[in-house]
C-alpha cells in the first residue's frame, strides 16, 4: 500500500490521494499523498511544532504534507507488516510505560512528583531515553467513515495486546495511530475484528510493532513495567461506579 524512503530521521509513506485519520499532532481527517514520521533528536527542546515540522521535512527534501508523528525512536528500527488488504508501519520504542493496574495489581510505581514531559506524556518524546509507539496502519479497501474511525480502535487494540505480552504494559505515554484507507477502492462499511480488513489490521499491527521491538531492543533489555523504565505513569486511582 505505501511506499516508504526513509532520510535523514524521517519516514516518509507515500500513496496518491489517501484518507487519512491521525491521532497525533495536528491530528484529524485529512486527504493527502504522504504521512510521515518523524524522529526527534535526544534533548529536544522544540515547542512549536508546526515550525519544527516543516523544518525537518524540508531539509530531507520532502515536498509533501499530511500527517505527521513524532518520535525518540530511530527510524531504522521501523518494521513494516503486510497481509491481505492491510500494510502496517510502525517504530516501538517502551521507555515509558503507561499502566493500568486491574484489582489492585501493579507491576511498578509511580514517582507522582515527576510532572516532566515525559511523565505526563505527549505526541513526541522530550528526552532520548523515553520510547513511543507509533502504528500507520492502511489498507487498499475504501473505509465508511465510522470504519475509518474503528480501525483506529482495532490497531490500538491489537497494540496494546503485543505490548502487554512483551512489555508488561499496554502502551506508553506518548503512543500514537495513524489509520488510512484508499478511496478509490472496494467499498467495506466494518472494520471489526472479525471482518477481513480488521483481522488483517490485527496481525500486521502485532507483528510489525513486535519486529521493531526487537529491533530497538536488540542489544538490550526491554523495560517490563515502570519499576524497569525510565520515565512512565501508573493509572491507579479508582472512579466511582455506580448503576445507570
Amino acid at each position: 500500500m505505501f511506499e516508504a524512503t526513509r532520510r535523514d530521521g524521517v519516514c516518509r509513506l507515500t500513496r496518491p490521494n489517501t484518507r487519512w485519520l491521525s491521532t497525533g499532532y495536528a491530528g484529524g481527517e485529512s486527504r493527502a499523498d504522504a504521512a510521515f514520521n518523524v524522529t526527534v533528536p535526544e534533548g529536544w527542546p522544540e515547542t512549536d511544532l508546526d515550525a519544527y515540522v516543516e523544518r525537518r521535512l524540508s531539509a530531507a527534501g520532502f515536498d509533501e504534507r499530511g500527517p505527521t508523528l513524532l518520535t525518540g525512536v530511530g527510524q531504522e528500527h521501523a518494521r513494516r507488516a503486510r497481509f491481505g488488504p492491510v500494510e502496517v508501519v510502525a517504530t516501538a520504542g517502551v521507555s515509558n510505560p503507561a499502566e493500568l493496574p486491574i484489582d489492585g495489581e501493579s507491576m511498578g510505581w509511580c514517582d507522582e512528583s515527576d510532572t516532566s514531559d515525559a511523565a505526563v506524556g505527549g505526541d513526541a518524546e522530550r528526552d532520548g531515553s523515553v520510547g513511543t509507539v507509533n502504528v500507520f496502519v492502511g489498507t487498499t479497501r475504501s473505509l465508511e467513515p465510522g470504519a475509518l474511525a474503528n480501525l483506529v480502535a482495532v490497531a490500538a487494540e491489537a497494540k496494546a495486546a503485543t505490548l502487554l505480552a512483551r512489555c508488561g504494559a499496554p502502551g506508553t505515554t506518548t503512543d500514537a495511530v495513524v489509520a488510512a484507507c484508499d478511496p478509490t477502492g472496494d467499498s467495506v462499511t466494518f472494520s471489526g475484528s472479525a471482518t477481513e480488513v480488521g483481522n488483517a489490521a490485527r496481525v500486521c499491527v502485532r507483528d510489525a510493532v513486535l519486529a521493531s521491538i526487537d529491533s530497538r531492543y536488540d542489544a538490550d533489555p526491554i523495560p517490563r513495567g515502570v519499576d524497569e523504565a525510565s520515565y512512565g505513569v501508573v493509572a491507579d486511582d479508582r472512579a466511582t461506579v455506580s448503576s445507570i
